[in-house]
């Protein structure tokens, strides 16, 4: 069954969210929510929903254009849109009453075969249908989307016994490929796999945390990094996602958990908990959480609550001998400390790791589900399971022993063994029987992870390595910190396409990293200029420019693969290409103005080319210049792949990969359907307006200076900025070579390296990881 068009009833932030994420994907979406009281306008609330989410940020649209995808109405006007729909979605509020009222509804009016499901998390399935036909049964299942719907990828589906497999299959295919989800299987159990143990997780930690006298910024250091969880930490992620919640989440779990379940033992609201709702300290929605900004001083002054008075305090960085050691001992290090650190670490993690292995098979059938739902869902780096593997087993057990936990089955059963291991080159698992499966990736997923566990590099240094990826592709991997581009991976970029032009077909750009590529190694930038190296420095510049040059006219396709940030050299790295198979959540730019450049490595040239020869720009190339100044002097980032289109950091046909999962296959099929017949492109001669488009852009810079939006070196940069996207010294009638742009561009970029407001510039944000508006 093909999913063409969507419904979504209940425009609240759950529903408009899932409804803005489906036509991200391209799909025509039908909203609708009850009729307001009062109100002339019968949609306001789904309209007015649409209109927030084109304000907001984190934008819940990937590009403000797909808000046409979605038709807004109301449940007592619209529902026959509904026949036109292949699923509909139920996001209104978790009322077994009203949601049974408009299914009754629902069935009246939907095509036969149609899917429906529910977002609830609280509600089980087997009551929801309760009273409906078996036909609705049987097209009916759960589909709990995690907030945002944008970013968040878990999808947990619980089907029923009556649903149809079809039905399932259908949606998990679609989830998968057109959302970017990853599908987690779930059974119809309260709070499915993601809540019941994130929601425990949280409950033990902020109660263990208050027990043990630490403050909320040793709990949340202590349950972030060293955990391989996000900084936030369970205070941070509290405040986040409302503070508020906890009472509804607790009352929901007391009313579906079967008596003994060891979540009720932790369900108590502390005291301290619900004095801060009663006072409006809901978390960042609020007044404030557990952290606070107070501005009464006139400055901006973060603050911590005392989890014993209540008080708030200026917030203060966690100093732990337990965490100091963690970070080069690792987990094992930090549970094995005495201090207060390792004690809430050895307590924490034995109640919630303990308490996630005893669930397994009642809420999933294998540990994988458990891992994915934790990682998916609530951005751990590691699953419950691969937390006990890192701790070991048999460690694990003794740890429950001596915290007072009993030992789930499923840990007896391992034993001394690791729940995952590789077996020739093969990841594989503990199934609840005791015996070690295969971990199967579906159709169509082709993991670098999985090549590097089978294969050995066909060339590989101290920051990148280059691997056959099979049928004749092959992949360079960045493995730098934070795949910062440096000599090294320029090196292998250059070893790589000598490697490819000897036996190999096409050569693909791709890492697994957070980010793509967070831009060029500043620190080895400014070690070199506080050394005065210049001619180093002019050398590694020109060394960046002819290597992704010869990415460009190499003798085989090049397709970048990128997801997550794409900043600086890496996004220049990617204009070199023959052509971009993009992640849906990639953020693309180029940002060297912040650090008191401009573009080096042929970015600024490759960007003139493309808006000179862009069609769809308004004739002459002063405006293709003036585009390119716009873009660059103001270091924008796209904040997706669709809209990287917009500023041309993608051509229109590059494509777009939704579930990140799938980047590598679809980037390989896209190298290999070039491969037949394949051309270099040909160098190409533009040219420039000269002082005519400087003369233009600095009065713009004027301007922007005079409305006190641009610092004094800002101007300086802009300049120059304006002087290599003009063309230097030319005029229309002089043609541009790539020789010519490239030199212009080195040249520029030598003069603002020697500049010490630049080198401030540059420090600072080694330093604080921030711009210095100098």
């Amino acid at each position: 069954m093909e999913i063409k068009k969507v419904a979504v009833i209940g425009a609240g932030v759950m529903g408009a969210g899932i409804a803005a994420h489906i036509s991200n994907a391209g799909i025509p979406v039908v909203l609708l929510d009850i009729v307001p009281k009062g109100v002339d306008n019968r949609n306001a609330i789904a309209e007015g929903a649409v209109q927030k989410m084109l304000k907001v940020q984190p934008a819940p649209f990937m590009h403000k254009r797909n808000a046409r995808l979605i038709t807004t109405g109301n449940i007592e006007d619209h529902l026959e849109l509904l026949a036109e729909c292949d699923w509909i979605i139920e996001a209104v509020i978790e009322r077994l009453d009203i949601k049974q009222d408009l299914y009754s509804k629902i069935d009246a009016v939907r095509r036969p075969g149609s899917i429906v499901s529910s977002n609830t998390s609280t509600i089980p399935l087997h009551d929801l249908v309760a009273g409906q036909s078996d036909v609705f049964a049987a097209d009916f299942l759960i589909t709990h989307f995690f907030n945002p719907p944008r970013y968040m990828r878990l999808l947990e589906i619980t089907s029923g016994d009556k649903t149809r497999a079809e039905a399932v299959a259908a949606i998990r295919d679609f989830s998968d490929r057109a959302l970017g989800k990853g599908v987690v299987d779930c059974k119809d159990k309260p709070g499915f796999i993601a809540n019941r143990i994130g929601i425990f997780w949280i409950q033990v930690a902020i109660l263990e945390a208050m027990a043990l006298g630490l403050t909320v910024e040793e709990a949340d250091a202590v349950m972030g990094r060293p955990l391989g969880i996000p900084k936030t930490g369970v205070f941070g992620l509290s405040d986040l996602v409302g503070i508020d919640l906890m009472p509804h989440l607790m009352e929901s779990m007391e009313r579906t958990l079967p008596k003994g379940d060891p979540f009720l033992e932790k369900s108590t609201i502390p005291e301290l908990v619900s004095r801060m709702i009663a006072d409006g300290y809901t978390g960042r929605k609020g007044k404030g959480g557990f952290y606070r900004i107070n501005k009464s001083s006139g400055n901006k002054v973060k603050e911590s609550i005392d989890l014993a008075s209540g008080e708030y305090r200026p917030s203060q960085k966690a100093h732990l001998e337990s965490l100091a050691q963690a970070r080069t001992g690792g987990l094992k290090t930090l549970v094995s400390h005495p201090d207060r650190g390792g004690r809430y670490a050895r307590r924490v993690l034995a109640q919630v790791l303990g308490y996630a292995a005893s669930l397994v098979p009642e809420i999933a059938d294998d540990i994988l589900a458990v891992d994915e739902a934790m990682k998916l869902g609530y951005a751990w780096k590691y699953g419950p399971f691969e937390l006990i593997d890192r701790l070991g087993t048999k460690a694990f057990g003794e740890l429950l022993e001596r915290e007072g936990v009993a030992l789930p089955p499923l840990i007896q059963l391992a034993a001394e063994q690791s729940f995952y291991r590789v077996q020739d080159g093969q990841l594989q698992y503990l199934d609840t029987s005791g015996i070690y499966q295969d971990l199967q990736r579906p159709a169509g997923v082709l993991l670098l992870s999985d090549i590097k566990r089978r294969s050995e590099p066909l060339a590989k240094n101290g920051s990148a390595a280059l691997w056959d990826i099979g049928d004749g592709v092959v992949c360079l991997e960045y493995t730098s910190k934070m795949n910062a581009m440096d000599p090294d991976i320029l090196a292998l970029m250059r070893e790589s396409i000598a490697i490819v032009s000897k036996g190999y077909k096409a050569l693909v750009l791709h890492n697994e990293g957070d980010n793509y590529s967070v831009g060029a190694n500043l620190g080895l930038l400014l070690f070199a200029a506080n050394l005065g190296t210049w001619d180093q420095i002019e050398e590694m510049v020109e060394g960046g420019q002819e290597t992704y040059r010869a990415l460009k006219y190499a003798p085989f396709p090049v397709v970048g693969a990128p997801s997550g940030m794409a900043l600086g050299g890496g996004c220049e790295s990617l204009l070199h290409c023959d052509a971009v198979q993009a992640h849906a959540e990639t953020y693309i730019g180029l940002v060297e103005v912040g650090v008191g450049l401009i573009p080096g490595w042929g970015g600024c040239k490759e960007m003139l080319q493309r808006w000179i020869s862009n069609k769809r720009r308004p004739g002459g190339p002063m405006p293709a210049v003036i585009k390119c100044f716009e873009t660059i002097s103001t270091a924008t980032v796209a904040k997706s792949a669709a809209e990287a289109k917009d500023f041309l950091f993608f051509r229109p046909d590059d494509g777009i990969t939704m579930n990140r999962d799938r980047l590598l296959a679809d980037a390989k099929a896209r190298a290999l359907s070039m491969v037949d017949g394949y051309q270099p492109p040909k160098p190409i001669e533009i040219r420039l307006p000269g002082p005519t488009a400087k003369a233009a852009m600095e009065m713009a810079v004027n301007g922007v200076r005079l409305a006190g939006k641009a610092t004094a070196h800002d101007v300086v940069v802009s300049m120059k900025l304006a002087e290599m996207l003009s063309g230097g010294d030319t005029d229309i009638t002089e043609p541009m070579t790539e020789d010519d742009l490239l030199a212009l561009e080195r040249e520029v970029f030598m003069s603002l390296i020697r500049h010490p407001d630049t080198l401030d510039r540059m420090e600072h944000m080694l330093e604080t990881g921030k711009p210095l508006r100098n």
